[in-house]
């Protein structure tokens, strides 16, 4: 079974325990650390020779578009992670298609090919905003990777397929979903998709859990992690005692798993896993 591996390439003060601290006009003026721990993403694929997804903000792009270059020529697949990293619940339908087109296009003319794929900040595609699918469609997009099945103060939609699927999101109207993975137990959703779950579970549960997404049910699991997540040693902002640990547990544990994960499994990239089976849809409205 090949599974699809994500990176989400944003700085540490995009995550969003830091929006109530950190400006987006401040932004700017912040150390930037994204370079240097996405390059060492990109080597720790290179020594396993495993292709990834990287959704990358539209706000990096457009200040490191060589890092973006970099991950396009080494064969990995270059997807939109939006422009300004905010919610999609703090945004109109409006903000939201000038954000993604924003970012769309920056990204496109990075690379100079197509991007299909997207993934919300904090995977805020929830109940309440799945107006938005419609707004990826026209914007292009031919899968999204934002819905997480699970019950969350933040995101979620708990009752939602827990494997890639086809959404009708207008009349004769498509986009693939590929949502984060969970494993199911006696009516539970357990999140083990990456992230923060990757970082505070010890790994032989991650290697459990996709084994058994992969041998049990028969489904390619979807993984995802940040650059900022193999960073320990990222500057601290000013966050309470709890939201820093939510935020950094384990930061220096990350990249040894991460290369054990590539040798225990096999990966691709998101869209070719879709293509595989046959989820991805031909095409949206350009």
């Amino acid at each position: 079974m090949i599974n699809a591996l994500t990176f989400d390439v944003e700085e540490y003060f995009h995550a969003e325990v830091f929006a109530g601290v950190v400006r987006p006009e401040e932004w700017p003026s912040l150390e930037s650390r994204v370079v240097q721990t996405t390059e060492r993403l990109l080597d720790v694929l290179a020594e396993g020779r495993t292709a990834a997804t990287f959704f990358v903000l539209g706000w990096v792009a457009a200040r490191h578009p060589h890092l973006v270059r970099a991950i396009h020529d080494r064969g990995h697949e270059v997807a939109c992670h939006g422009y300004g990293h905010q919610m999609i619940t703090r945004q109109s339908p409006t903000q939201f298609a000038e954000d993604v087109r924003r970012a769309k296009k920056t990204l496109e003319d990075v690379i100079g090919a197509a991007v299909i794929g997207y993934r919300a900040p904090t995977f805020s595609v929830v109940r309440e905003t799945l107006w938005s699918l419609e707004v990826l469609v026209e914007s292009g997009f031919r899968y999204d990777s934002s819905i997480f099945p699970i019950v969350h103060d933040r995101y979620g939609i708990p009752d939602a397929p827990r494997f890639p699927h086809r959404l009708t999101v207008a009349p004769g109207t498509e986009i693939t979903e590929f949502p984060l993975s969970t494993v199911s137990r006696l009516g539970w959703r357990v999140p083990v998709a990456g992230g923060g779950y990757f970082r505070l579970f010890p790994y032989g549960i991650t290697r459990w859990a996709i084994r058994d997404i992969n041998e049990r049910e028969g489904q390619p699991a979807m993984i995802y992690l940040h650059p900022w997540e193999i960073d320990p040693d990222q500057p601290r902002l000013p966050v309470g005692r709890m939201a820093h640990v939510r935020h950094s547990v384990n930061n220096r544990a990350t990249i040894g798993r991460l290369r054990r994960m590539v040798r225990d499994f096999r990966f691709a990239p998101a869209r070719d896993v879709l293509a595989r089976a046959g989820t991805l849809v031909a095409g949206g409205v350009a």
